[in-house]
């Protein structure tokens, strides 16, 4: 049974706990937790840290939504490191190589990253369909993989471009890049937008096809779902297909609106990040959003606490803390609620049977 203890309390317990459990590392290693916290808060609201955060949260979003379409269907993709990556340099070469009308162009851009992300997440998905692969051993191999990958293609001798001491791919073209949003002394990723969309239309397919239930039931039981006629190989391999196109776009806010190129010393471990961020927003494209901005914000504000002498690890402890104890929290609040409704039944079958004995008695 879910209900709002089982939705709410577990991130909150969660979060709550790291606060606690950084706050005793705080103290022991001499700092004030309180000096700590403020100083973090407080980074917030100079210069352009909070725009920054935003931008930062838009792509912990899109990595979030892909592995919780996995995480419906009872997939662990911890692949979406490797699919995000080997999307952003098939979309850098084929973008920086393409001339189109604007709209076009950007909309040819993100047609190559989705269908790039789903060419790399199609061999586990069918390793797994066929011969029952598990996806976490093929993911794995296939995120070590993918960095051989980009660095053979943006070698000067393939499609690198040399530029002073950095080497990356041919620079996109100003209609293929995606306008920023000027808010104060930053600049909000166009891309925000976009990322909105897909939640929103993440959410509409969970909760309002048939598709989205086949998938939850799948999810919930392969045999339950069997029997109701849904095929669970189809619905694996769709599942795999859907959180690879969905990782395809998670380096697009940064490549079309920021750096319009890629080479190897581009931003990585965003797939990763998106494990965490999926699993404190229990799937939920609200939940996601509020996970992504939370760890956005404990990622930009970290720096600032080296202004009081405070090691900015602590705020990496703060997210492993976070990760290591929402699991459990979902746990406990899980058999707390299910104990509770198995007292409830109980109480109501009682009152039954002493209304039925009372029946037979008279």
């Amino acid at each position: 049974m879910s209900s709002w203890r089982t939705r709410l309390l577990p991130p909150l317990l969660a979060i709550v706990f790291a606060v606690i459990l950084t706050a005793i590392a705080l103290i022991i290693s001499g700092a004030d937790p309180l000096q700590a916290y403020g100083t973090m808060v407080g980074q917030l609201f100079k210069g352009s840290t909070a725009v920054d955060t935003v931008n930062l949260a838009t792509i912990y979003y899109l990595s979030g939504l892909a592995v919780a379409i996995g995480f419906q269907m009872n997939l662990f993709n911890i692949g979406v490191e490797g699919q995000y990556r080997f999307a952003a340099i098939v979309t850098a070469i084929i973008g920086g190589a393409l001339r189109l009308p604007p709209v076009i162009h950007v909309l040819a851009i993100l047609v190559v990253a989705v269908a790039s992300g789903m060419l790399y997440a199609a061999i586990p998905a069918v390793l797994k369909v066929t011969r029952g692969v598990s996806e976490v051993i093929s993911t794995i191999m296939l995120n070590a993989i993918v960095g051989g990958i980009v660095a053979f293609l943006v070698n000067a001798d393939q499609f690198g471009v040399q530029t002073g001491n950095n080497i990356a791919t041919r620079e996109i073209a100003e209609t293929g890049r995606i306008p920023g949003i000027p808010i104060g002394s930053g600049e909000l990723f166009g891309f925000v937008i976009i990322a909105a969309l897909i939640g929103a239309a993440y959410w509409f397919m969970l909760n309002r096809t048939r598709f989205g239930f086949e998938l939850k039931a799948s999810g919930e039981s392969t045999t339950a779902a069997a029997a109701g006629g849904v095929n669970a190989k189809k619905m694996t391999l769709i599942a795999m297909l859907l959180s690879g196109g969905v990782a395809g776009l998670i380096a697009m806010p940064e490549l079309l609106g920021r750096d319009f190129t890629y080479g190897i010393t581009s931003t990585q471990m965003y797939g990763f990040t998106g494990i965490a961020v999926a699993l404190l927003g229990r799937n939920h494209p609200a939940g996601i959003a509020l996970g992504a901005l939370l760890w956005a914000f404990l990622d930009r504000s970290a720096v600032s606490l080296e202004q009081i002498n405070v090691s900015k690890e602590i705020a990496t402890i703060m997210q492993g803390v976070i990760v290591l104890s929402v699991v459990i929290a979902y746990e406990i609040v899980r058999r707390a609620d299910l104990a509770a409704e198995q007292r409830r039944v109980g109480r109501a079958l009682a009152g039954k049977g002493s209304s039925v004995s009372e029946g037979g008695a008279v």
